[in-house]
Parts: C-alpha cells; sequence; structure tokens
C-alpha cells in the first residue's frame, strides 16, 4: 500500500487526502491550525461571509428609495442625509468564526470517514531518502519544544501544502487591536470608525469595500496608479469610480513607510512623509509562503527567493517523491487551484490518468461590490501581443435586468480569436458576477465558438442576455471580416 503523508490542511492538502484515501493509499495529514487551513479559517469564508452582510447593506442602502421601498419609522429622521441600516460588528464577526470553525469541522470529518488520519502538529521532512525512494517525515504536536517526543512517519510521497501568512511592513507590525492584518479582524467587536487599509490588491480592495458597506470611513492607500493594478484596466476603473462614488478615499501612489497606536488611534505614515490618522489599520499587502523550518531545502526542494516552492505542472517539486500544492507555490493564490494541484499531484503519484495543470482555464473572483470575475486570457493578453484577439464591451446599463434591479455599474467582456470564433477569455464586472462567468467557463474550457454562445437561449429578462449579446456581437463581426 503506498503510503502519503500530507503536509498542511488548506484545499490542498485536504482535496489531496480524499482523492489519496479514496485509491486505497495510507493517508496522513499533519496539520496545526485545523483543517480547511487560512481557506476555511482566516481567508475565503470568513471574507466572504463578513461581505455577504455587508452586500445585503449596500444593496439596500444604495435601491430602496429608487425602488420605492419607504422606511415608516423616524431613523434616520426625514431631513437628515444618513443611512437607515446599522451592523453590530461583533455579532458579525462571532458568526463569521462560527461558520468558519463549523466548516472546518465538516471537512475534517469527510477526511477521517474516507479514511485517512490526521495528526496535530508541525513536520518537517528528512534531508535523505530510503533505497526504495521512500522518506521520513518528523512531526512535533502543536508547539512542542525540541525536548518533546517526535513522531516518524514513512512516505512513499510527501505532499507539502503549508499555504501562507500575511506579509507585515517593519515599522507595521499588527498589535491585534488597532493594527490588524486580515486574520485578526474578526476579534473585533466594534466596528471601526475610521479604517486605513494599506494594499490595493484584491484582499485590500475586498475588505475596504465591505468595511465602507458596513459603515465605516475608509482609506485606501494604494502605492499603485490604481486599485486593483493587476487585474482587467476597464473592472479595476469601474470599482475604483464606484468607491470614491459611495464616499471612500482612495489615495493612489501613495506608498505606506509606517504604522504607530497613538493612544485610541493609528497614525500611517507614507514615503513622501504625509501622515494619515484612522481609528484602525488594516495591511494587506500580500502573503508570504509557510515553507521554512521544513528541512525543504535540505530534502532538495527548490525554493524561489519568495521562498515559495517550484513545482511542474503536475505538482513536482525538484526532490524525488516530494510534491506540494497551493498558495506555498505561488502558482495562482486561489483555493480552487490549489485543490486541483493536490488532486492532480494524487493522481499522478498514484498511476492514474491526469491533466496538467492548466491556468488558463481558471475562474477567478473578487468579492467586491460590484464584483469581478474573469476566465481565460486578459485585456493586458491583447493589448501586449501575447495573443489576436477580438473583444466586445457591453455595459449592463442596456440590460432591461440590470434596469429593473437597479444595477447601474458593470459589464460584460468577452475575448474570441479571429477567424474561429472561438472564446479565450471573458471579465464580469456585476453583482454576483461569480455565478455569472460560468458560461464564459465552460466556453474556454471547451473552445466553443462565439456562433455557440450567441445561439444558446437565455432567459428573458436577465443578466445573461448580456453574454449572449457579446457573443452576438463578436459574431457579427466574424461574418463581416470574412465577406
Amino acid at each position: 500500500m503506498n503510503r502519503i503523508v500530507i503536509i498542511g490542511g488548506g484545499p490542498g492538502g485536504y482535496e489531496a487526502a480524499l482523492v489519496a484515501a479514496q485509491l486505497g493509499a495510507d493517508v496522513t495529514v499533519v496539520d496545526c491550525d485545523g483543517l480547511g487551513g487560512a481557506s476555511v479559517l482566516t481567508d475565503c469564508v470568513p471574507s466572504k461571509t463578513l461581505i455577504a452582510t455587508a452586500e445585503v447593506m449596500t444593496n439596500f442602502d444604495s435601491s430602496h428609495a429608487e425602488l420605492g421601498i419607504r422606511i415608516e419609522d423616524d431613523t434616520p429622521p426625514i431631513e437628515q442625509d444618513a443611512r437607515v441600516v446599522g451592523v453590530d460588528a461583533g455579532k458579525v464577526n462571532r458568526r463569521v468564526k462560527r461558520l468558519a470553525a463549523a466548516q472546518s469541522h465538516d471537512i475534517a470529518a469527510s477526511v477521517t470517514r474516507a479514511g485517512a488520519r490526521v495528526l496535530v502538529g508541525r513536520a518537517r521532512v528528512a534531508p535523505e531518502h530510503a533505497p526504495d525512494g521512500s522518506r521520513e517525515v518528523i512531526v512535533r504536536s502543536g508547539d512542542a519544544g525540541a525536548d518533546e517526543p517526535e513522531e516518524r512517519l514513512t512516505a512513499d510521497a510527501v505532499l507539502v501544502a503549508t499555504g501562507g501568512h500575511p506579509r507585515e511592513i517593519p515599522d507595521a507590525r499588527p498589535d491585534g487591536e488597532r493594527i490588524l492584518n486580515w486574520t485578526q479582524l474578526y476579534d473585533l467587536e466594534e466596528l471601526p470608525e475610521d479604517l486605513i487599509v494599506v494594499g490595493s490588491g484584491v484582499t485590500g480592495a475586498e475588505f475596504a469595500g465591505a468595511y465602507q458597506a458596513l459603515g465605516s470611513q475608509v482609506t485606501l492607500v494604494s502605492s499603485r496608479d490604481r486599485v486593483l493594478p493587476g487585474e482587467d484596466p476597464d473592472a479595476a476603473a469601474v470599482l475604483e469610480d464606484v468607491f470614491r462614488r459611495r464616499g471612500m478615499n482612495v489615495m493612489a501612489r501613495s506608498r505606506a513607510a509606517s504604522a504607530r497606536r497613538v493612544d485610541d488611534h493609528v497614525e500611517v505614515t507614507l514615503s513622501d512623509g504625509r501622515t494619515i490618522t484612522g481609528s484602525h489599520c488594516l495591511v494587506a499587502v500580500g502573503a508570504v509562503p509557510n515553507t521554512r523550518d521544513m528541512g525543504l531545502e535540505e530534502a532538495g526542494v527548490h525554493l524561489l527567493d519568495s521562498g515559495h516552492i517550484r513545482t511542474d505542472k503536475v505538482s513536482r517539486t525538484s526532490a524525488p517523491g516530494i510534491y506540494a500544492a497551493g498558495d506555498c507555490t505561488g502558482v495562482l493564490a486561489l483555493a480552487s487551484v490549489a485543490a486541483t494541484q493536490g488532486r492532480i499531484a494524487m493522481y499522478h503519484f498514484l498511476g492514474e490518468t491526469v491533466a496538467p495543470l492548466s491556468l488558463k482555464t481558471v475562474s477567478a473572483n473578487i468579492f467586491t461590490d460590484p464584483e469581478i470575475a474573469t476566465v481565460g486570457y486578459s485585456q493586458a493578453d491583447v493589448d501586449e501581443g501575447r495573443i489576436d484577439a477580438r473583444v466586445v464591451k457591453l455595459p449592463l446599463l442596456r440590460n432591461p435586468r440590470a434596469k429593473m434591479q437597479g444595477i447601474r455599474d458593470g459589464f460584460v467582456k468577452l475575448l474570441c480569436r479571429p477567424g474561429t470564433g472561438i472564446i479565450v477569455g471573458g471579465v464580469v464586472v456585476a453583482p454576483r458576477a461569480s455565478e455569472l462567468i460560468h458560461p464564459f467557463s465552460i466556453a474556454v474550457d471547451n473552445n466553443l465558438t462565439v456562433e455557440q454562445i450567441a445561439k444558446a437561449f437565455t432567459v428573458y429578462p436577465s443578466l445573461t442576455g448580456s453574454i449572449a449579446e457579446a457573443a452576438r456581437q463578436l459574431h457579427t463581426q466574424k461574418e463581416a471580416e470574412e465577406r
């Protein structure tokens, strides 16, 4: 029987464990925080639960008057320009942590039910492997010291799926009370009055938008020219416009140098000497892989300068019998990608048929309001000549369902190859874009053409009607070019 040790119980680890156990392997998962990893305990599940509350508030705040919903009580008075709903931050955060813990418990139950063993502890890999190719994994329970007993596991294959942790600015160390990283937000009992968010990537943008919707005054500090610098520029422009219109202070080309607590507030100093003051500061400047003190380099695993593990498209590292998956690889920081990497690793090692990882079929979503969903090739790929493609963008303002729902912001963008009309990419900026991107994902994954999408029936009225209309316009362009 193949013996597999998986280090880390996040999406890459627990999905790999399920696959390997179902294929008859002897599987041990070593995890120190709880199955589900950061994705379930401190990242995806908690943040999206928080955002769900913010989404309800935003939808009501922004559209109740237009939709004819009347507020009958005196809060706020009719002459006062104030929001009509509020939030109990402590109750919201308690719900967030409760749901995260429940999800972690469900995952642990699934893994053990499949036949895998779960050990609580921290693991490191022995530097040498045996003549039969196996190697030892040394496990210490919890935060045990060097004098504590070890458990030594023999593994024919090791999967490293240890994730990452928030990156810190040296002069802005989180204290868990006023200066926070994103794992510490859920301990707050009161809503931050004035929140400074340092970092305008996905995490920074999501939390900035969520806390603005919940009622905080938000300042977003971006070191780049715009928010979401790595995303579709049209989508980022829509989001930044929405942020500013709703009252957020977006500070572009402003790099935070330090943050310090002064009594009951925080002072953030920018690299040009300017100072901003707020009640709290969230530092969201990326993540660092959890690959230190695991014996990986001594075992022959090549680490990049960033600390990430270099892998190939079937999740192999440079060391025989050692695979890696998830955020510790730096491939693409998405739970879905981590899970796929973990499954691919197990299929490959256990001799099953496996398709190498293809990032061009990965759909991703940013849970701001509006959401931004993408799949396949991007506008940047077209603009920089990496692919020849035709592009159509349709504002949702033209969509009848969007008009009915009071949706003013967003668009559908579709990319296809000239000549064949094969769809190679898509962008949706809309409420619940995460649900609307799926037709594009199916099209990209199956090499469907704009003609095929255009001919498929859509419900009237629906936001998906804009997807079909974008495909029709590209198909019309294609036919015109062929004449």
